[in-house]
């Protein structure tokens, strides 16, 4: 693991379902994970736009790290539809250590590949990415 520190590659899924997510609204989230055997950043798992915040938040290990991407709808103050596109990164304190310590040394080069994120937010237990902040978060 001499070049832990580098960071994972990233899958070419992971790029094209992120902006199919973007351009096309396809899905409302994307959950990414990090293949240890293959050293590289995969699709995890794939929200339809139809679910809902709480499905995305269901979806995520209780125990283990991951990457998110959330399209979130939203209507402003002068009543105007929007979204903005968070990057969660999921980092629970029941993680392993080496785990939390893939994650955060891939983060920045994972995130670079996206382009495209409008807000980013570090979460270690779901009060942290609960929906009141993306919504604090998204104004």
């Amino acid at each position: 693991m001499a070049n832990a520190a580098s960071g994972m590659a990233v899958n070419d899924d992971c790029k094209l379902k992120f902006l199919e997510l973007k351009a096309k609204r396809t899905y409302r989230f994307i959950v990414f994970k990090i293949d240890e055997k293959l050293k590289q950043v995969i699709v995890e798992k794939l929200g339809d736009p139809t679910q809902s915040y709480e499905d995305f938040t269901s979806s995520l290990p209780e125990n283990e790290c991951r990457y998110c991407i959330y399209d979130y709808d939203f209507v402003t103050a002068e009543n105007c539809q929007k979204s903005k596109i968070f990057f969660i990164a999921w980092s629970p304190d029941t993680a392993r250590v080496r785990s939390k310590m893939l994650y955060a040394s891939s983060k920045d080069r994972f995130k670079r590949e996206l382009d495209g994120i409008q807000v980013e937010l570090q979460a270690t237990d779901p009060t942290e990415m609960a929906l009141d902040v993306i919504r604090g978060r998204a104004n």
